[in-house]
């Protein structure tokens, strides 16, 4: 029989690919996204690969709307094993030019609709002892950005809010795997659709990755659950700046200011209050700058690992440099005999 997902932001780019990735793999599938048209294109594209595809019209932010989406997923598709909440907006703009308005939204679509996708598959799967979920989120939730502060903000939060539940299931035995993937920058239509007020285009700075390769790391921790995943070598590298040299990351994001805009254009509403009509796609426009490869993801297990082999490499020299002082001093005494 086969298991059911669900997944937010379903309809275009990571979400897309990621729902793609699982009727391959024979899951039931449950899309939710806000704009009709392009709900239905996804829900056609998935179901001629063979999936069996329910596309529900649902604004993440809005609490109930999810709470009465995961039962009729659940009526109509079967027991959910998995949630991935993918969904997301922005905005381009200084900090101190995002309005009070602007920043509620984005909080509400970012994370808050991270915590009702959360809460709701819980109330499913906790009686049930089972299931996987997985909060897609972003380098920039580890090494926030100039002109994201609203994004960055929500993206922080959401691994605030995960870690919280993830402690509270172990204290109470609930085996219900809760995973954070970090994604890098991808080839994703949603730079067309972000609300913008530079007076210039969003541009998403090298490299840029495939959809695809999000998908992959996703699909990956609901069938082998990781506490992290971060895809792509630029998320592991912002982690590590971040971590070692707070300061110097933040120079070297300054930078990142400039890269984002691109050629003048007017400012742009985007799909922040309101859906951008258009086709379910999974890339954006920057295909002829994608790079990586298909297994270019890294575990929080592969990091304890490499921790490990570090701590055991470190002793070893330790062990093989005390036992070269211990030869050099029995030496020293056999050449201070020799001299009396």
């Amino acid at each position: 029989m086969a298991r059911t997902a669900v997944v937010t932001g379903g309809s275009a780019g990571i979400g897309l690919a990621t729902a793609e990735h699982l009727v391959r793999k024979g899951w039931n599938v449950a899309i939710l996204a806000r704009d009709a048209s392009r709900l239905d294109g996804a829900r056609r594209l998935l179901e001629g690969q063979g999936g069996r595809v329910l596309a529900l019209g649902v604004d993440v932010a809005d609490a109930r709307a999810v709470d009465e989406a995961a039962d009729r997923i659940e009526r109509e598709l079967g027991p959910i094993e998995a949630w991935i909440n993918n969904a997301m907006s922005t905005v381009i703009a200084p900090a101190d030019r995002i309005s009070p308005a602007e920043y509620e939204r984005v909080t509400a679509t970012t994370y808050l609709s991270q915590v009702y996708g959360t809460l709701a598959a819980l109330r499913h799967m906790k009686p049930r002892r089972r299931g996987a979920i997985v909060q897609v989120s972003s380098g920039l939730a580890i090494r926030a950005a100039p002109l994201q502060a609203a994004y960055c903000g929500a993206k922080f939060a959401v691994s605030g809010f995960t870690d919280a539940l993830r402690s509270e299931l172990i204290a109470d035995d609930v085996p219900v795997s809760l995973s954070v993937v970090y994604l890098p920058a991808v080839n994703t239509p949603q730079s067309t659709w972000s609300r913008t007020h530079t007076g210039r285009d969003q541009v998403i700075p090298d490299p840029l990755f495939d959809p695809r390769l999000c998908a992959r790391a996703i699909v990956s921790a609901i069938d082998d659950p990781q506490r992290e995943i971060w895809v792509g070598r630029t998320s592991v590298v912002m982690a590590v700046a971040q971590a070692l040299a707070p300061g110097l990351a933040d120079r070297r994001a300054a930078a990142m200011r400039k890269a984002q805009l691109g050629a003048p254009m007017p400012n742009r509403a985007g799909n922040l209050f309101e859906p951008i009509a258009g086709p379910a796609r999974i890339d954006g426009d920057g295909g002829d700058r994608v790079t990586g490869f298909a297994g270019e993801f890294f575990t929080s297990r592969q990091r304890h690992l490499a921790r490990l082999a570090l701590v055991l490499g470190g002793l070893g020299l330790a062990f093989a440099a005390g036992r070269r002082a211990d030869s050099g001093m029995r030496t020293l005494g056999r050449s201070r005999r020799g001299w009396r």
